[in-house]
């Protein structure tokens, strides 16, 4: 449990718009500045939790349970209902979403795992949850690195 969990938080990203005929580009400007806008507000809740009772600032596991349960698995759950919930008109941007959606659904099933492994206090648990944080990260960055890809090649400037 001593890694620290670093999540690529989607950051307030702000776009250059203006109307255009490229279906792509208008889905990327209303996915980043409408759709994913508050669904990252509770990412960003769920994932702050986690971090001020982990790594570093881990307590003891009681403080960390307490975490899991009333702030970080409730916040992370809705998050995940809201990410799979988000309108998305094209396939290409579909497809980058779903990156995201799987690397959310990985990391809510590790902090679920690590809740599991604080009950039955059972170590190797989780060393497989922290396994799954890192898929995660991974999960992150290939949705970040295609998502500058796809807005690059459609004439849209993402600001982190």
């Amino acid at each position: 449990m001593k890694r620290r969990l670093f999540v690529l938080i989607i950051p307030l990203l702000l776009m250059l718009s203006g109307c255009s005929g490229d279906p792509v580009q208008d889905d990327l400007l209303n996915y980043v500045n409408k759709e994913m806008k508050d669904v990252g507000k509770l990412e960003s809740t769920a994932v702050s939790a986690y971090e001020g009772a982990s790594g570093t600032n881990y307590q003891d596991d009681q403080t960390m349970y307490d975490t899991l349960m009333n702030d970080v698995i409730p916040n992370y759950s809705e998050f995940v209902k809201e990410l799979e919930s988000v309108k998305i008109e094209t396939d290409e941007v579909r497809e980058i979403h779903e990156i995201y959606i799987e690397g959310a659904n990985i990391q809510f099933n590790a902090f679920a795992k690590i809740k599991q492994a604080l009950e039955n206090q059972d170590a190797d648990l989780i060393q497989e949850a922290n396994d799954m944080l890192a898929d995660t990260r991974t999960h992150i960055r290939d949705y970040q690195t295609k998502l500058n890809k796809l807005a690059k090649e459609h004439d849209v400037e993402i600001k982190n």
